[in-house]
């Protein structure tokens, strides 16, 4: 019987130590949404992409108009010429290729770049609100991957709102 019970308070102690933990949680992409630099952020990502596009659209125009080139003078050039200009169409190709690869990956880095210090803002206060308040634990409710399935707001607070009022947001 006293194996039994120390079996039971050594199941149930790590519950009841969690349980004495205060728990909050929070939506970082409703505080993300209204944060001041996002649109100056999603204005330069959208420059970004409008210039990667124009020059995507020149190397296609250059394809094109070899592409042309090539048809029109497929059936009066020698095999030499018609080997040189399918060439020249398969560098053009590449070419596009390695661009678009290559603009992608600056492109994702740039929005790095650019999240970056808006994220640490956000971060930082998510840490200041719960050390102030004493929370042992924030979930954040917008990741979609959150292990959270359930939250009793009754026990939990919701500290979303004090997070944007220490970041000065609405």
């Amino acid at each position: 019987m006293l194996k039994k019970l120390l079996i039971l308070f050594i199941a149930i102690a790590p519950i009841a130590a969690f349980a004495q933990d205060k728990l909050a949680y929070i939506n970082t992409q409703e505080i993300f949404a209204v944060m001041p630099e996002v649109p100056g952020i999603e204005t330069q990502l959208s420059e970004k992409q409008a210039q990667i596009s124009k020059n995507g659209q020149a190397l296609v125009e250059e394809f094109n108009k070899k592409n042309e080139e090539f048809q029109a003078t497929a059936t009066t050039s020698s095999d030499a010429v018609k080997a040189d200009q399918q060439k020249q169409l398969e560098q053009i190709n590449e070419r596009y290729q390695l661009y678009i690869q290559n603009s992608q990956k600056e492109l994702q880095d740039l929005q790095q770049q650019l999240l970056a210090p808006v994220n640490k803002k956000i971060s930082d206060a998510i840490k200041t609100v719960a050390d102030a308040n004493g929370y042992t634990y924030v979930f954040d409710v917008a990741t979609m991957y959150s292990q959270l399935v359930y939250i009793n707001q009754a026990t939990a607070k919701n500290i979303t709102t004090d997070v944007k009022t220490k970041l000065g947001v609405k």
